[in-house]
């Protein structure tokens, strides 16, 4: 059911058991956790439709799991994602390929692939294989590299079907869906948490909250009476810039370079249709806007050239006049340019004092893969607070 409070501006108070912030893939993937777990769950989302920001701005890849840290949240989420995703892509009929990517190397670089497979080995992704030059053209003949690693387990799918699938059984479970309705924390206690609909001159209170704002789920919190804001960690945001190609593309699998700073460099991914697009790049914004409402997400076209440079180290023969700007999204980052790693966190009590809540930060890639996995890790945190 879908509710719309404007024109209800008679009632100024509505009562919530469990509230979901954020309508993006992992608010819905939790609100149905909840949902069929036995929670009332309303999900509250500020756009006219769900995942319309960053779950609408990815690669659409299943990821293995390859190069977190051992016992990373991101590890742990991802790979038990991973199965969970497959299992349920393939039980209703989702479309999805198990297409593998190829982490190529230069010469230079052979040793780090050693070190890629022995870190996805203390993930419990034992199926990689080291491909020589002459098994790797044997593969994919127009690649240049001199050797690479190949993910069997790495996939694509149709994240829009998937989304849509989420949603209906979160619906069926009973989540109520609210679109198009921003929140300001109010005052927030344990078990007791108060928001201000903006512009509907109504008041929202809830039992339970799960904080999947995505990129505004740290500036919610720094607005709100109550919330103990040395718990809040210091947001960083890069922006990821897509190039699509209008040609044919040569390749069966995926291909993605070793990994820079800020990312996994830019790759070729493909979608269910074959075509292909390359990116994302890294570009690290200077400041945090305070809502990402007006955010501008075009792609210069000056960066064609860094584009075309990058793929060529891969793909010599690319037609650079077939590639063209496509689109770009935002990654919610823990830390910043030069900085350590910075892992999911998943929030509770146990950290921030206030029962009932649990907060999502810096869920970025391989949030996509991990959805179904921070879903159930949150339903389990948030039973003990069932009523």
């Amino acid at each position: 059911m879908h509710t719309n409070v404007v024109g209800v501006k008679q009632v100024e108070r509505y009562q919530v058991d469990t509230l979901v912030i954020g309508a993006g893939v992992i608010g819905i993937a939790t609100a149905r956790a909840l949902a069929l777990a036995g929670h009332k769950v309303w999900l509250l989302e500020r756009e006219s439709s769900v995942a319309s920001v960053t779950s609408a701005r990815n690669s659409e890849v299943i990821h293995a799991g390859i190069y977190y840290p051992k016992n990373s949240l991101k590890a742990k989420l991802c790979v038990r994602g991973k199965h969970l995703l497959y299992e349920f892509l393939k039980r209703r009929g989702i479309p999805h390929r198990r297409c593998g990517k190829l982490i190529v190397a230069s010469s230079s670089d052979m040793a780090k692939l050693e070190g890629i497979c022995h870190n996805a080995k203390e993930n419990g992704v034992t199926d990689l294989s080291y491909l020589n030059r002459d098994a790797l053209l044997a593969l994919e003949p127009q690649l240049n590299a001199t050797g690479a690693l190949l993910s069997p387990s790495t996939g694509i799918l149709d994240s829009h079907a998937f989304i849509q699938c989420l949603l209906a059984d979160a619906e069926h479970a009973g989540v109520e869906m609210v679109l198009a309705s921003e929140l300001q924390a109010k005052q927030l206690r344990p078990s007791n948490f108060e928001f201000e609909l903006t512009g509907h001159n109504a008041l929202l209170q809830a039992n339970k909250v799960v904080n999947a704002a995505g990129l505004d789920a740290i500036t919610l919190l720094s607005e709100g009476a109550g919330f103990p804001q040395q718990h809040l960690p210091k947001p960083y945001f890069a922006k990821g810039s897509y190039f699509s190609y209008s040609g044919t593309i040569p390749f069966k699998h995926l291909i993605y370079p070793i990994p820079e700073e800020g990312g996994l460099g830019v790759h070729l991914t493909l979608d269910i249709a074959g075509a292909g697009k390359f990116g994302p790049d890294v570009e690290w914004l200077d400041h945090v806007p305070s809502r990402f409402t007006n955010f501008d997400y075009s792609v210069s076209s000056a960066k064609h050239f860094a584009f075309v440079e990058a793929v060529r180290k891969f793909w010599p023969s690319i037609d650079d006049s077939k590639l063209n700007a496509d689109y770009a999204g935002l990654r919610p980052k823990l830390s910043g340019p030069g900085q350590a790693f910075a892992d999911f966190m998943i929030q509770d009590e146990s950290e921030h004092g206030l029962t009932g809540m649990i907060n999502l930060f810096g869920i970025e890639s391989p949030g996509l893969t991990a959805s179904l996995s921070i879903a159930e890790t949150v339903a389990k945190r948030l039973s003990m607070f069932q009523g």
